[in-house]
């Protein structure tokens, strides 16, 4: 059984402080739930504070982005290396990049391949905006965008990433997809293209989480779906009850 992950995606938020302090308070509320992966991704300035208050806790650190290459002069970029020993996963592929920073399936490919031969662990997001999904493209835009993130990382690397299904129009927009669309595309068009690509049993070990305006109040819906191993999450990962009735509601409907 996969174990769920919920990663909490802090964007432009929380200085370095008010960071640690908060999963400071975080690693006392969600203690209980051992059968949940719980990450927290904060600023790249924060990081350092966070990976400090999280020693000893049940929280693990992702940062938000990554250069593919080792080292270079590549001002304001953060390299691989410089992540190991903070950061345990980082995302890339966030359509908020895609958009603002015209970052290319080539470009998550090559961060990917970074960051695993690192000992990184990638959260690679994907997803569709309004228009493909009103033109009814999304099935063929979103495997396009997994088999291009992935092209020439072998099996054995596979189980060390994470996918995420962020439909692009539902990122801060407060809508959603419903939990029968998340399970559709999760299951029938991103775990198929993943069979395709590495067989029945690989696929079956890699966990794909959903995220778009996920809350406390629609969690264990997404949760309740098979497909469904977790979320990727942004303003409710910002508050600290949210957060903790993400958790709770994953370890309810997941945990083993």
């Amino acid at each position: 059984m996969r174990t769920p992950i919920v990663a909490g995606n802090w964007k432009m938020y929380k200085t370095n402080s008010e960071a640690a302090s908060f999963v400071r308070e975080l690693a006392l509320r969600i203690a209980a739930y051992s059968n949940v992966e719980r990450v927290v991704c904060p600023p790249f300035v924060a990081l350092a504070g966070v990976a400090e208050a999280v020693v000893g806790t049940p929280i693990k650190v992702g940062a938000q982005n990554v250069h593919w290459e080792d080292q270079g002069a590549y001002t304001s970029q953060i390299a691989p290396p410089m992540l190991v020993g903070l950061a345990e996963y980082v995302i890339i592929g966030h359509s908020e990049c895609r958009a603002y920073l015209g970052e290319t399936d080539e470009m998550i490919n090559r961060k990917a391949k970074a960051l695993l031969a690192h000992g990184l662990k990638p959260i690679i997001a994907v997803g569709e905006s309004l228009a493909q999904n009103d033109a009814g493209d999304t099935d063929a835009f979103v495997s396009g965008q997994v088999r291009a993130a992935l092209q020439g990382i072998d099996s054995q690397s596979m189980p060390s990433i994470v996918l995420a299904y962020e439909p692009i129009w539902a990122i801060g927009t407060g809508k959603s997809a419903s939990s029968a669309v998340a399970q559709q595309i999760i299951g029938g068009t991103i775990r198929k293209t993943l069979e395709e690509l590495y067989g029945v049993q690989v696929a079956d070990l890699v966990r794909i989480q959903y995220g778009g305006s996920v809350k406390p109040d629609n969690m264990a819906d997404y949760m309740s779906q098979p497909d469904v191993d977790g979320a990727l999450v942004g303003g409710a990962s910002l508050k600290l009850d949210d957060f903790t009735k993400l958790v709770e509601a994953a370890s309810r409907a997941k945990g083993s």
